[in-house]
């Protein structure tokens, strides 16, 4: 069984960007030493454009090949040109709106998300699955996320969009790896308990 892995950046208040979804604020930790450990351990998680800017477009995908994320953080990349942001994976968008998709390697995923990921979960083979985001897509997946890794950035946003867009109830996980980094983001590593 596939594991739904819910990758995300965050800030100490636990908003994933402003109240538009923007995060570009976050962008500024993206140093060398963190650089150096996002290339290593979650090459894949990088869009493909950014990829091809840090000059890892050959290093292989790691941990996953498939990735979903809701039309709002889709639209972010579509308003800079670019319909597959993460073409070296397959590409899952959620979106009741969106309709045709405007890339081949770009599934729209127009309902019954909870479906599909269970379906991309119980196929043989392959790499897990990266939830990129966004708030509601992640509120509404909850239940089916596996694994947590949750990137906190030194910055506090006082408003903006949650990381979870839900009234679903608790999720407990529990605390795995955790690493620290000179620039002050830390990563950690949660499992679902089940």
């Amino acid at each position: 069984m596939r594991k739904l892995t819910y990758f995300v950046a965050c800030s100490l208040d636990g908003f994933i960007g402003d109240e538009h979804g923007d995060a570009s604020e976050m962008f500024r930790f993206l140093d060398a030493e963190y650089l150096a450990f996002l290339t290593a351990e979650f090459p894949e998680t990088l869009s493909t454009p950014g990829r091809r800017h840090f000059g890892i477009d050959d290093v292989p995908n790691k941990r996953f090949d498939t990735m979903i994320q809701g039309r709002a953080s889709y639209e972010l990349a579509l308003k800079e040109g670019i319909a597959s942001p993460y073409g070296h994976m397959r590409e899952y968008v959620a979106s009741r709106t969106l309709g045709v998709s405007p890339d081949p390697n770009v599934q729209i995923v127009a309902d019954d998300l909870v479906g599909r990921v269970r379906a991309l979960k119980a196929e043989e083979g392959g790499l897990d699955i990266f939830l990129c985001g966004g708030s509601v897509v992640a509120g509404e997946l909850l239940d089916e996320i596996d694994e947590l890794v949750v990137k906190s950035y030194p910055i506090v946003y006082g408003k903006g969009m949650p990381m979870f867009a839900t009234g679903a109830g608790i999720g407990e996980f529990t605390l795995g790896e955790v690493r620290t980094f000179t620039n002050g983001v830390m990563v950690r590593t949660y499992a679902r308990k089940r």
